[in-house]
């Protein structure tokens, strides 16, 4: 394949962004040819913007995106995070997406629907907080404000457990969308589920007033097979606003054949690509923190990635990082930022 013919699921484009790709360019290429690659970066811009102009889900372009600097009446999206099989990392997804889109300057409410087994309050740091529960606002022992946890970091960011983990499972689907509605006249923008994993009765439960769902997955046969099943349990709700989240990529592997590209896991499913997710062993330490990876001072790549798909979740436009950087030569990276990258 030819530099500039690229195709957004076929390949990962060069880092996050190419002002970051320019920034130590000048003393290592010279003035002239420095100038040269800004007029070179305008011209990849155009060429790339025109090559998605076809892969990218029109429906994740055209939804209208309330711009949280204008005021008016605000338009709630509702989206479910899940992913039928355990394990592949849901809960980190939503509570690095929900942080990154409240960094945007959004409002977000994240609801940690995982009955029993609820990890997003320790994700989040906020696990000494919760007093209140949604099953606590059914049962009228509080109002929706005082369950509703505000983020301190960020206060246009909020987390609802549905129940505590002992707590009897009693929400309804009926239930679920009362909540949810509630939630979106309080003027949130996003309101991100964290579904429990598997198919059974809270996984109907939790998606019941969600619009749109995105299913996170990892390049394993076991784990594809049950997001190919959630993916037609979702159609078949009614809900056909689906997008794809890769995670735990392992570029080295696939670069041996010991693992599925992003490229084959996105065939084998053909849903549109949300993201990639590289493996990260910051993971652990940032969820021992409480703080998630968007929050470190000095990203980590799966940082970059995870505040790319945040991005186009939003539908503010980003180019997808090279997940392969960690494992190029200097003389790679200074090719790749000349020409591109060059799939074969």
């Amino acid at each position: 394949m030819k530099p500039f013919e690229h195709n957004i699921f076929n390949s990962f484009l060069p880092l996050h962004t190419l002002q970051l790709r320019f920034r130590w360019a000048k003393p290592v290429l010279g003035k002239t040819l420095y100038k040269w690659s800004h007029v070179h970066k305008k011209v990849v811009k155009e060429m790339r913007q025109k090559a998605m102009g076809n892969n990218i889900d029109e429906a994740l372009l055209s939804t209208s995106i309330v711009d949280p600097s204008v005021n008016g009446p605000i338009k709630t999206r509702t989206i479910v995070i899940t992913s039928g099989k355990g394990g592949v990392g849901k809960t980190t997804a939503t509570a690095n997406l929900g942080m990154s889109i409240a960094r945007l300057g959004y409002k977000v409410a994240l609801i940690d629907a995982d009955i029993g087994l609820r990890n997003l309050d320790l994700l989040l740091g906020l696990e000494n907080r919760i007093l209140y529960t949604a099953m606590d606002i059914l049962e009228g022992q509080c109002r929706l404000d005082q369950a509703l946890i505000r983020d301190k970091r960020w206060k246009n960011l909020s987390l609802l457990s549905i129940s505590k983990n002992r707590q009897r499972y009693n929400v309804t689907k009926k239930n679920m969308e009362n909540l949810i509605g509630s939630i979106a006249t309080l003027g949130y923008h996003y309101v991100l589920i964290d579904c429990p994993a598997g198919i059974d009765v809270g996984f109907v439960h939790a998606i019941a007033p969600a619009e749109e769902a995105l299913i996170v997955t990892t390049p394993e046969i076991t784990a594809i097979r049950d997001a190919d099943r959630v993916a037609g349990l979702l159609e078949a709700n009614g809900i056909y606003n689906v997008k794809l989240l890769v995670n735990r990529v392992r570029p080295d592997m696939i670069q041996r054949n010991d693992m599925m590209s992003v490229r084959d896991v996105q065939e084998m499913l053909g849903i549109p690509l949300l993201g990639a997710i590289p493996e990260d062993t910051h993971v652990i330490v940032s969820t021992n923190r409480g703080e998630p990876l968007v929050l470190k001072k000095k990203l980590t790549l799966s940082g970059i990635a995870f505040e790319n798909a945040a991005r186009r979740l939003v539908g503010r436009q980003d180019y997808f990082i090279d997940l392969a950087t960690p494992y190029k030569g200097l003389f790679q990276k200074v090719q790749d930022m000349i020409f591109g990258v060059n799939e074969k």
